[in-house]
């Protein structure tokens, strides 16, 4: 297989890092990406042919990834319709939405709408699919296995779900994050060092995300066997509670499925 990335991003470093780690039968890859450097750093790491015009990338790839941000798609997308044909066509790109990448395209019709997460820079991520209805089911195990390669996969039929996923995961790990941060912070209010805060913030982050993904129960259920009757874990949902946790949890997502909205709207143009 002969895959050409239009950016070389962070995203699209990762995919072609789980890629070029394939073995047997690892893709080919060229990489166009005007920032020398850039080019420089994904030739010598995994060996991609790397160049700064798609037109020199073109020759007879089987898939073209979009890999640039929302507001470079639309320049990307028109640049490549001179030489895109018989290809598959994966866009990694919030909020861009389908029927703009055929437009821009020329009406190619074999595209594949991708949102992944960062935790895809070590192998860990996940990414929300959509396909076209021209999509075969062959493509799909294509976009599928491409990206696999840095972590787990899901379809969405309804292509306006891809906001939700771009709420829930692709923005996700910046609210874990965020969660980390306070935690430690918190920590370190309560009398421990900075690194024995952290330390205890990651590992009660990893552990708690992994039990509850080898679990067969809810998360509620998990909570509970925690929190015991006027406990200390308690006594801190409490607070959580008085403060609405669940009610602006949701008014923050919705924002962000909002403004992935928004991004279609404002660079689908």
């Amino acid at each position: 297989m002969r895959i050409v990335f239009i950016g070389g991003g962070n995203m699209a470093t990762a995919l072609i890092g789980g890629l070029a780690g394939k073995t047997p039968n690892a893709p080919q890859i060229s990489v166009v990406d005007p920032v020398a450097p850039q080019r420089e750093q994904l030739q010598s790491r995994f060996g991609a042919r790397c160049f700064a015009a798609p037109e020199q990338a073109a020759l007879d790839a089987d898939v073209v990834v979009l890999a640039v941000k929302p507001q470079q798609m639309r320049e990307a997308a028109q640049a490549c319709a001179a030489w895109v044909s018989g290809q598959l066509v994966i866009s990694v790109a919030a909020g861009i939405r389908i029927a703009d990448l055929q437009r821009w395209l020329a009406g190619h019709r074999r595209i594949v709408r991708a949102m992944p997460n960062t935790p895809a820079l070590i192998g860990l991520g996940i990414t929300g699919l959509c396909a076209a209805p021209e999509v075969a089911a062959d493509d799909r195990a294509t976009a599928e296995s491409i990206l696999q390669t840095v972590g787990e996969t899901l379809w969405v039929e309804d292509e306006s779900l891809i906001d939700a996923v771009t709420a829930v995961s692709g923005s996700g790990p910046a609210y874990v994050f965020r969660f980390i941060e306070a935690i430690e912070q918190a920590g370190i209010k309560l009398g421990l060092s900075q690194s024995d805060a952290r330390k205890l913030t990651l590992a009660t982050f990893r552990g708690a995300a992994e039990l509850a993904a080898r679990s067969s129960e809810p998360p509620s259920i998990l909570r509970e066997r925690v929190t015991s009757k006027g406990g200390t874990t308690a006594a801190a949902l409490a607070v959580m509670e008085e403060s609405r946790l669940g009610a602006w949890m949701e008014q923050a997502l919705a924002a962000a499925a909002r403004r992935g909205a928004e991004l279609g709207d404002e660079f689908g143009r």
